[in-house]
């Protein structure tokens, strides 16, 4: 964690999301992902999430965000975990909550023209055994072994 003193004077929020790994209808092992510019232009790939609106449930946040950034209508099949991390902007330190939900597809084509904050630029479906080389944070990894453990027990 910095420790810089002018940081720590920072207001503290709170934040939470939801999103997770929606298996493609077919049955075969593939998740939606989208991709994400980082501030210097390279393409990251990462699970679609975001934050609850309204009086929405942490499953619906889920099924919502997956649809708005990939296309893909899903339906829940189970928790697969949370996430806490914290982070900085410039004028906050924000301790965020992530919950990683497996959602099966119901409906719908990838496409990141209903992402209305325009975060995915692309959105492509991988095989969860490239998972772990494809995604670009360490704690979203974690959260796709129980992707891959999920599709192993249900075959």
């Amino acid at each position: 964690m910095n420790q810089n003193p002018a940081r720590k004077r920072l207001a503290r929020v709170k934040e939470t999301s939801a999103g997770g790994f929606v298996l493609a209808s077919d049955g075969s092992p593939r998740v939606a992902l989208i991709g994400r510019l980082t501030k210097r232009g390279a393409l990251e790939w990462c699970v679609p999430k975001g934050h609850p609106e309204g009086d929405e449930t942490l499953v619906q946040a889920a099924e919502r965000e997956i649809f708005e950034e990939t296309g893909i209508q899903g339906e829940v099949i189970e928790l697969l975990g949370s996430i806490d991390y914290e982070f900085y902007t410039p004028d906050k330190h924000i301790a965020k909550t992530v919950h990683h939900y497996l959602l099966r597809q119901t409906s719908g084509e990838l496409t990141v023209d209903g992402d209305p904050n325009h975060e995915a630029v692309e959105t492509r479906w991988f095989d969860i055994s490239e998972l772990h080389s494809v995604l670009s944070h360490e704690n979203e990894r974690k959260m796709a072994r129980g992707v891959v453990e999920w599709f192993e027990r249900s075959r």
